[in-house]
């Protein structure tokens, strides 16, 4: 798509809702975050557009991203997910979902919460944090770790300066923003 995201998203019925209200903006809770993760890492090789309208079969699927519970999957859960047309059905992407829930308990073990673990990462270009989730996450290349990374605000880019949202954006303090000194205010 040759136009931006903040001129492509406004008026659709699924670009929409997530470009106004989800993208670029910083989320905290270990489900919402492994959320993201997940429907990052479907989308390579695919459309954001096909995720955003499978994303809630993937709630359904994934449990509400539960965190435990998906780290908890075994082999029936594995088929299970597997079998289900409502999600994307790639053997590596449902294994990377429920290794990668068994790492986010790990972080938890070691910094109290997946975000308290970006934010102990943060700042890094995106090169740096690319090798950091290579080593941490599976399934994790540069375009998902970039997206990932981009869509809570940890790098920036989610939005034009020019795009309404990018005010409230700043007014949401994103980390990238408050790594470079940029406010709100501005």
């Amino acid at each position: 798509m040759s136009m931006s995201y903040c001129a492509a998203a406004p008026g659709h019925p699924f670009h929409g809702p997530y470009h106004d209200t989800e993208y670029g903006f910083p989320l905290r809770g270990d489900d919402e975050l492994f959320e993201r993760l997940v429907l990052e890492i479907n989308q390579a090789g695919l459309s954001w557009l096909t995720i955003l309208k499978k994303r809630e079969s993937f709630r359904a699927a994934f449990h509400g991203f539960d965190v435990d519970t998906v780290a908890a999957y075994g082999e029936e859960d594995r088929a299970r997910l597997l079998a289900d047309a409502g999600i994307i059905r790639n053997r590596l992407k449902v294994d990377a979902a429920i290794d990668n829930a068994r790492r986010i308990q790990e972080i938890r073990a070691s910094h109290g919460s997946f975000a308290a673990w970006l934010d102990a990462h943060h700042p890094r270009d995106k090169a740096e944090w690319v090798k950091l989730f290579k080593r941490t996450f599976r399934f994790t290349g540069g375009e998902i770790v970039g997206e990932f990374l981009m869509s809570l605000g940890y790098l920036p880019g989610a939005h034009t300066p020019e795009c309404p949202v990018y005010a409230r954006v700043l007014q949401a303090s994103p980390p990238w923003a408050q790594s470079v000194g940029v406010s709100s205010d501005r």
